[in-house]
């Protein structure tokens, strides 16, 4: 049993479930713009990039934490030659696995059109940024610092690597194709950025005390627990719905596809409702953002028509 639960943590804390969402939901963009899915390689490199920026930057930043006795601060401060031999590993197959990818596709590189690498530009510079401790010396900086728009960004980035890093792969490696201009893959993209933001500022609900008393105020702090949920999150869930909706009117989806694509918005208020009551990290981990691999697996279900 003890086993178990640590291995839990390990799946959890080490970021491997992040990086099983970014594939999913990358998979689901796929099917959901009607394009062949990209080779298994950039599934694989898009899994190792997910957990290593996530576990280098929570590994570095916890070491700040101990004091809050954070249970995941913990399990990183001992498990740290573990989590530095997975960082090497991973970094090391990453490597093998964008030489692998990019191999042949050097002379395609030109053909891409420029406003792509323009969105390249924008998500990469925000992901770097987004973390302080990316950069240790060079002091207490960091868009997450501001805690309105810190889970925004979030989503922006998840919904920049899921919905866009799959399209501008497969029209690099199919010259003439144009996906990212058009506008089923915007409607996607700004779909995905907010129902992803929705999940991190519930994220943010389990770290209300420490915030109220940082610097660092988050929405729940400025809000209150209630006014964040039922005067931000559930409203902007339904507006994320809308958003769907007219893309399913637009395209003429099927009722079964509408069905599947709505589930998660009806599971993602019901949870908001039940946030009052304090849950453990693992429960965020777990419940909350596998929302977002309940999102991507509902939205694969409705283009196959299962």
């Amino acid at each position: 049993m003890i086993a178990g639960h640590n291995w839990t943590k390990r799946f959890f804390y080490g970021n491997y479930f992040y990086g099983i969402c970014a594939v999913a939901l990358s998979v689901e963009c796929s099917l959901q713009l009607q394009l062949p899915l990209n080779s298994i390689l950039f599934y694989l490199a898009l899994f190792c990039a997910t957990v290593l920026y996530y576990t280098h930057a929570y590994y570095v930043e916890t070491q700040q934490q101990l004091e809050h006795r954070n249970d995941r601060a913990f399990w990183y401060k001992t498990h740290q030659k573990q989590i530095t031999q997975s960082q090497l590993g991973l970094t090391f197959i990453l490597g093998l696995l964008l030489l692998l990818l990019f191999n042949g596709l050097q002379p395609l590189f030109a053909q891409l059109p420029f406003y792509n690498w323009i969105i390249l530009l924008i998500f990469g510079l925000i992901g770097a940024a987004y973390y302080k401790s990316l950069y240790p010396g060079w002091g207490n900086w960091g868009l997450r610092n501001n805690g309105l728009i810190k889970p925004f960004l979030i989503g922006c980035v998840w919904a920049g690597a899921v919905s866009f890093a799959p399209v501008l792969f497969y029209d690099l490696s199919h010259p003439g194709a144009a996906h990212t201009a058009e506008i089923i893959t915007w409607l996607l993209f700004l779909k995905n950025w907010l129902f992803i933001s929705l999940l991190c500022i519930l994220f943010d609900i389990k770290d209300y005390a420490t915030d109220a008393n940082q610097p660092l105020k988050t929405w729940v702090v400025k809000m209150g627990l209630r006014k964040t949920l039922f005067g931000l999150i559930i409203p902007i869930a339904f507006i994320s719905l809308g958003i769907y909706w007219l893309l399913a009117w637009l395209e003429d989806f099927s009722i079964s596809r509408i069905i599947f694509n709505t589930i998660p918005y009806i599971l993602l208020i019901t949870v908001s409702t039940q946030m009052h009551r304090r849950k453990s990290i693992l429960y965020y981990l777990a419940i909350i953002d596998g929302l977002m691999l309940v999102k991507a697996i509902c939205g694969a279900m409705g283009m196959l028509g299962i």
